[in-house]
């Protein structure tokens, strides 16, 4: 089982855990008492009639319909048919024949503020931590073993196979070991004496291949919207329901550095009939000729290594992240105004990003420099999971202030943006956020 595998049983385990903890507490039912009936009263006796003057009325027993939670305990009492104990109690507690119900109601230490609200909105601000990125591939225009010149055309719109020139083949497919499809710079590449040309074909190494980016998340903002499903009273009002959120964060993050680097430079050597000269440079053959002929292949070829070059490197990358959050959760009040939010479920992300990249490469010696840039964009679609836990505060019965703390997970999003590869780790973010909340 591989990474993304093992991600994809993990969200979907938690999901499921929690969704079943969900629809197991709205499945719940409170208990309802059974209802109280009055006690049988005795036949007054002959006494008790001559005691009763025409001014007094009979004394009933009003007795309170009750319908609340119950405990176990006050749910076996209650049966009147096995425990006459407890109906002798109960006639011992009676004044006036009036009957105190008050111990059949739980006692609860606190309730929220309003137990009538049944949703929530909430606005916050939001920061993003832990999210990191890094350029791949850096220099790759310079240690490919593609020629520093890369990017240079021939007449008919090959590409140069040398720093200072090309020698490609012609139209007759270098018939008798010559072609005329070449062309070169610089005068001091050719050897009159020895009647040769030399090309160049430079790389350089010795510097990173991948650069991290100073990551810098910006304040993003989120809108999220709670449903109750269910309150359970007998839990000191522990609620539950689903929640969903849309939000957005903008990511930013750029790399580079001036880095040392060493040119490993490659000499070809070519030569031509002797008694001839070469056209004056710069010179360019084209593929159809016909033009001044070369022998080729190359008579001669050796590698110098030149230390002293230097890379300097400056990339860049913007996005916005737009997500979207769904999942169960629960509310527990801790005080009369203060409530705590547990939360988890499913994240989903669409990154709209784009990438921008140079890279200069000063050879030694004073020998000039040489420039390769590129960029790009891309939008990329990312899901995962998220798990949070946030804490509000009542002002009112209605408003409320609230923080909290999310980790979320959308996994390691990779692009080529234009020869570099940018790649950007989402897969532990942590965000931050603070706003208002409004409860109906």
């Amino acid at each position: 089982m591989d990474a993304k595998q093992k991600t994809f049983v993990m969200i979907l385990v938690i999901f499921c855990v929690l969704v079943v903890g969900v629809v197991y507490l709205h499945r719940q039912r409170t208990v309802l008492a059974p209802t109280l009936v009055p006690l049988p009263q005795p036949k007054p006796t002959e006494t008790d009639k001559t005691n009763v003057t025409e001014s007094e009325s009979p004394r009933t027993v009003p007795v309170p319909l009750v319908s609340a939670p119950v405990t176990n305990e006050v749910q076996s009492n209650l049966n009147f048919g096995n425990n006459t104990n407890f109906a002798t109690s109960l006639n011992s507690t009676v004044s006036d024949r009036t009957v105190d119900n008050s111990a059949l109601v739980p006692i609860t230490m606190f309730q929220p503020i309003d137990s009538s609200s049944h949703e929530r909105i909430a606005l916050s601000l939001r920061y993003g931590l832990n999210i990191s990125g890094k350029f791949k591939d850096v220099g790759s225009s310079f240690n490919s073993g593609a020629p520093l010149s890369a990017g240079r055309r021939t007449p008919n719109g090959d590409p140069y196979n040398y720093d200072n020139g090309y020698v490609l083949t012609d139209i007759s497919g270098n018939a008798g070991g010559q072609s005329w499809y070449w062309g070169y710079d610089n005068a001091s590449q050719v050897n009159s004496g020895a009647s040769t040309i030399n090309f160049n074909r430079t790389t350089a190494s010795g510097f990173p291949t991948e650069i991290s980016g100073d990551d810098s998340s910006s304040v993003g903002a989120e809108l999220n919207f709670d449903y109750e499903l269910g309150v359970k009273k007998d839990w000191h009002y522990l609620r539950y329901g689903l929640e969903g959120a849309f939000n957005f964060t903008p990511i930013e993050f750029n790399s580079g550095g001036l880095y040392n680097a060493t040119l490993s430079q490659q000499t070809d050597t070519y030569s031509y009939t002797p008694g001839t000269t070469p056209p004056s440079a710069p010179y360019q053959g084209s593929y159809g000729g016909p033009g001044f002929v070369i022998n080729v292949p190359a008579v001669n070829s050796t590698t110098t290594l030149i230390p002293g070059a230097t890379l300097l490197v400056q990339d860049h990358f913007d996005a916005n992240l737009w997500g979207l959050r769904l999942g169960p959760y629960v509310d527990m009040p801790v005080s009369k105004r203060m409530e705590l939010f547990l939360t988890g479920g499913l994240a989903v992300g669409l990154l709209d990003s784009e990438a921008s990249w140079k890279e200069t490469l000063t050879l030694p010696g004073g020998g000039g420099s040489l420039a390769a840039s590129g960029s790009g964009s891309d939008t990329a679609l990312l899901w995962g999971y998220y798990v949070g836990m946030d804490a509000t505060y009542q002002l009112s019965d209605r408003w409320g202030v609230e923080g909290g703390l999310q980790l979320q997970g959308l996994g390691t999003y990779d692009h080529d943006f234009g020869g570099r590869v940018v790649e950007l780790d989402l897969s532990k973010s942590i965000f931050v956020h603070a706003g208002i909340s409004f409860s109906f």
